[in-house]
């Protein structure tokens, strides 16, 4: 009686192992085998870095918007016969300001002056956006109280203003300069309105890594922005801040409940969803289309495979002659095949992995092999490439090759099972 043989055995590994590292004068493929396991780690490692770089992309932003920006901001919508202002203002902020408060999972609220105006300094000038905050409320702001790149002090932010490190380069500004803004909206005379122009020093330089944030924010203290734009004890709109910024949309409707229909709401999502959603939407599109590239690199597995099978005809027949059952044979060749997707894959990780680690490094070197000018963060908006390295990528990587490495090589190993031992040592 024929004993059963435990699939996966010792000595199918073992003839899995020597076919695949046999020479082109044993009747091997070595070549094809490498071939095939070079391809499927380039195809990986494009997959993984492209994925890495994306998620970086996406995480950067998104992190950027968040820590600089209001989570949802509060704006008056003007009363019905309201004729009183020329644009609607809180005329009474601390009454919103409670009641936002007290929602649970609001953690900052700020009043905010908001107005355009053109900075001159050192013989140069470009239009900034003032935001007029309170002292305490700018140092609750994360990447403006902690940002990548600073310089002076948030202690001299009162009776000093803050900039962008985009504006300080532009007019040539340091802490201690003096900055001059013009603003149309100025003083109201008897011939009409005039600009306000006033002089400020610069206490402290912020740059949040963000091209259109650093190029063109200036904060001012509250009480002067009401001042300079002629709010008197107006505010303009109400930032404030969330623990869970992903669950906005359920907390705008408890801020709205709570601060009635005489406010209109606008949430981060509404001003940067779009550009999430496009990038939620490329991740998919880039991830299908470098999975072209896996699906060609496992290609060459099934050519090496059925080279293989027609160099072992006359190695198969024995095998079966001397017992070996299709199972047997087919699970040989399925190690084969799978083993070089497999080596592939793993390589492609490691390859990727530490692109997207050394991702800084390595963008240098491009830069600088490519004369500068690479990235252009007037149009990316961030002021490097980022990568971010996101298990569910990789496993997802992982699956994807490995399956489609096991699913190409059943069809040249079941070839393999079902040769005739007859017909393979019929010549020999």
């Amino acid at each position: 009686m024929t004993q059963r043989v435990r699939p996966f055995a010792g000595f199918e590994w073992l003839i899995a192992w020597r076919y695949l590292r046999s020479r082109r004068s044993e009747g091997g493929i070595s070549v094809m085998t490498w071939i095939s396991l070079v391809g499927i780690a380039l195809a990986v490692f494009a997959l993984i870095a492209t994925l890495s770089v994306r998620s970086g992309f996406r995480s950067e932003f998104t992190a950027t918007i968040l820590g600089a920006n209001a989570h949802v901001t509060l704006y008056p919508m003007r009363q019905v016969g309201d004729s009183r202002q020329v644009r609607p203002m809180f005329r009474d902020p601390d009454t919103v300001i409670a009641a936002v408060t007290a929602i649970p999972e609001v953690v900052r609220v700020a009043p905010v002056v908001r107005g355009q105006v053109m900075a001159t300094a050192n013989g140069a000038t470009i239009g900034v956006e003032v935001l007029g905050e309170r002292p305490g409320d700018l140092a609750t702001l994360p990447l403006v109280s902690t940002p990548d790149v600073s310089r002076g002090s948030l202690a001299a932010f009162d009776p000093g203003i803050a900039v962008g490190t985009g504006v300080a380069r532009s007019l040539g500004l340091g802490p201690g300069s003096p900055v001059t803004l013009i603003s149309p909206d100025g003083i109201h005379t008897a011939f009409g309105t005039a600009p306000r122009i006033d002089s400020f020093d610069v206490g402290y330089v912020f740059g949040v890594g963000r091209y259109d944030i650093d190029s063109t924010r200036v904060y001012m203290p509250l009480s002067a922005a009401q001042d300079f734009f002629n709010r008197e004890s107006g505010i303009d709109e109400l930032e404030v801040m969330v623990a869970e910024p992903e669950d906005i949309d359920r907390i705008a409707r408890q801020i709205q409940a709570a601060v009635g229909p005489g406010v209109l709401l606008w949430t981060w999502k509404d001003s940067s969803g779009a550009f999430l959603d496009a990038l939620r939407m490329e991740d998919n599109i880039m991830f299908i289309i470098l999975s072209m590239l896996v699906l060609i690199a496992v290609m060459n597995i099934v050519s090496g495979l059925v080279m293989l099978v027609k160099n072992k005809g006359r190695d198969i027949g024995i095998l079966r002659t001397i017992g070996l059952t299709e199972g047997s044979i087919l699970r040989i060749f399925l190690i084969c095949g799978a083993a070089t997707g497999i080596i592939g894959t793993i390589a492609g990780v490691i390859l990727g992995s530490l692109f997207a680690i050394y991702i800084d490094p390595i963008f240098d070197l491009v830069n600088w092999l490519a004369g500068g000018g690479v990235w252009d963060p007037s149009i990316r908006f961030l002021n490097r490439l980022p990568a971010r390295l996101e298990l569910s990528d990789v496993l997802v990587t992982i699956a994807f090759s490995v399956s489609l490495s096991l699913v190409v090589t059943l069809f040249p190993a079941r070839r393999a099972a079902r040769l005739d031992p007859v017909e393979a040592l019929r010549y020999e």
